[in-house]
């Protein structure tokens, strides 16, 4: 029934909506407030659900205006309505002759190479002054018939601070882990993490300590107040947010993808969401060659929003959220396809500043996962079809596919 009438939902408030692209952005406190009230009770009517749903995507719509309205020197509209890098074009497959003639009409050429440890090779481009991104990705694909051109758009956290205190279930008895990678903000030195987490950064300021990232990283592999999945992994945690207000974007996450798969990464967790690219398709593929696997959250932008990226990618093990009681988050956005859940709300992680606090969102979800996923590539790498049966065999049903994926990992665990 509640599948049925998300659905439903999610048609009828996407009639609604003009056509921008994929919210992005950390959940405003408003839908952090919807999400918690619904964690008590949901109207079983098509109406109120119906109302949250499109309530979401209104949230979704506003804050996509408010992150470019914020950041006007870093950040526009793209040609799909998504917040991108401001005047900035990404070509692939672009002979160097072409490159030259959109050179002598006005563009940039910022940086051209290989995407290390991945070898895609890719350009960047600024646009003329004065023309919009839209405009010049049009001028662009003209000068440079054949080449694949595109924005940089942005990419942000799929999970917020809550209120209250989380549960204190103990998770599994630890063991050993794989070597895992993080995809996120900066990691802060904190007593419940490892001291030997190595970073990277790939944005301005990186790496910078954040709450999102430490928080992720607790639940991988946390050692004290906050208990984490696969405590004695090793974790590389690239940071493409720093202090930089165009972090975040498309081709820092290629460039970690190829740091993480050319140092040693097994797992590789991603609890961040955005509109397709054509960059990103190619570096989660060329990961996905190396025999890494790659777990991203869904969002949690409702089921008004559009697929989210990179969870939507085939090579992408996909994850949403539970709570305490085992129900599917309202606020989870959703991919092309699902395959897990896991919980994401009434958790507690770590915080940048020290102490511990309150969780919720997908974002909270793929650590689960990640970290399982670790813990069943110890003993050697598996292929991604390998490694979803493996966690199938675990994973305690919870309903229907399209709201749980094949079934629901770490259930009764939480952060300790």
């Amino acid at each position: 029934m509640l599948a049925a009438l998300l659905t439903l939902s999610g048609a009828t408030a996407a009639q609604l909506l003009p056509p921008l692209g994929r919210g992005l952005g950390e959940v405003t406190q408003g839908v952090d407030r919807l999400g918690d009230s619904v964690g008590a009770t949901v109207s079983d009517t098509a109406a109120g659900l119906g109302g949250i749903v499109d309530r979401l995507a209104r949230t979704r719509l506003d804050r996509l205006g408010a992150l470019v309205r914020q950041n006007p020197q870093a950040l526009e509209f793209d040609a799909r309505g998504d917040p991108a890098v401001k005047g900035e074009l990404i070509a692939l497959d672009a002979p160097a002759p072409a490159l030259a003639a959109a050179a002598a009409e006005g563009f940039t050429i910022v940086e051209q190479g290989e995407i290390e440890g991945l070898g895609i090779g890719s350009a960047t481009l600024r646009a003329p002054n004065g023309v919009s991104l839209a405009k010049a990705e049009k001028q662009l694909a003209r000068l440079i018939p054949g080449a694949t051109i595109q924005s940089n758009p942005i990419y942000q956290p799929s999970g917020v601070a809550a209120k209250g205190s989380g549960r204190p279930v103990a998770v599994a008895a630890s063991g050993p882990g794989a070597t895992i990678g993080l995809i996120d903000g900066g990691v802060a030195q904190h007593p419940a993490l490892p001291g030997n987490i190595v970073q990277r950064g790939f944005a301005q300021g990186s790496p910078f300590p954040g709450d999102h990232g430490t928080a992720i990283a607790s639940i991988l592999v946390g050692q004290g107040a906050v208990r984490g999945v696969s405590p004695q992994s090793r974790l590389l945690a690239a940071d493409i947010y720093g202090r930089d207000p165009r972090g975040g974007n498309a081709l820092a996450i290629a460039r970690a993808l190829g740091w993480l798969a050319g140092s040693g990464a097994a797992v590789i967790n991603i609890s961040l969401a955005g509109p397709p690219n054509p960059l990103l398709a190619r570096a989660v593929a060329a990961t996905d060659k190396r025999g890494v696997l790659m777990v991203a959250a869904v969002g949690n932008d409702g089921a008004a929003a559009p697929p989210a990226f990179p969870a939507s990618y085939p090579q992408v093990i996909a994850v949403t959220g539970i709570d305490e009681r085992g129900r599917a988050l309202i606020e989870a956005g959703w991919a092309t396809h699902l395959d897990f859940s896991a919980p994401g709300a009434d958790l507690i992680a770590a915080k940048a500043a020290g102490g511990v606090g309150k969780v919720r969102g997908t974002s909270f979800a793929a650590p689960f996962v990640a970290g399982r996923l670790a813990r069943l590539s110890a003993g050697g790498m598996l292929s991604r079809a390998r490694a979803v049966a493996l966690l199938s065999g675990e994973a305690a049903k919870g309903g229907s596919a399209r709201l749980y994926g094949r079934g629901i990992v770490c259930g009764p665990c939480a952060t300790r």
